[in-house]
């Protein structure tokens, strides 16, 4: 059973087909898909689910705290179900693939004191761009 299954039902979430789909879909390392991906993989294991129950489904995990929405560049937003593990982002500037990553130190550090202007700092959200071996091998 995958680390998101296992932490719905820790909350007692209702596992109904679509919505263990959906989490079935979304386990793994790096994982960042969008919600079409979502959906289409979804759809290879349970063919009649919905696109709205896909979304649905998402935006209740989002606001559960299970997965984290990941906005980059403009393109469409993806879903990390990596949201209980401290990490970063590290982007293809030009194909998008997301990988997760855990700098050393911390980042809260290089922000000095002067530099917050008496904000209560929460956390920190750095993302790393560059070009993926695939990318930086055609260009």
């Amino acid at each position: 059973m995958s680390d998101l299954l296992e932490r719905l039902r820790g909350r007692g979430w209702r596992l109904t087909a679509q919505r263990r789909v959906v989490a079935e879909v979304l386990d793994g390392d790096h994982v960042h898909y969008t919600a079409d991906e979502v959906h289409a993989k979804a759809a290879e294991l349970l063919p009649e689910i919905s696109r709205a129950t896909v979304y649905n489904t998402l935006g209740e995990l989002v606001s559960l705290g299970e997965i984290m929405e990941v906005s980059t560049d403009g393109r469409a937003k993806r879903y990390d179900p990596n949201a209980h593990h401290a990490h970063q982002h590290l982007v293809c500037s030009q194909c998008g693939t997301i990988r997760d990553v855990h700098p050393l130190g911390d980042l809260l550090a290089g922000l000095p004191a002067e530099e917050r202007f008496g904000f209560q700092v929460a956390a920190v959200e750095v993302t790393y761009r560059g070009l993926c071996p695939n990318c930086s091998a055609t260009a």
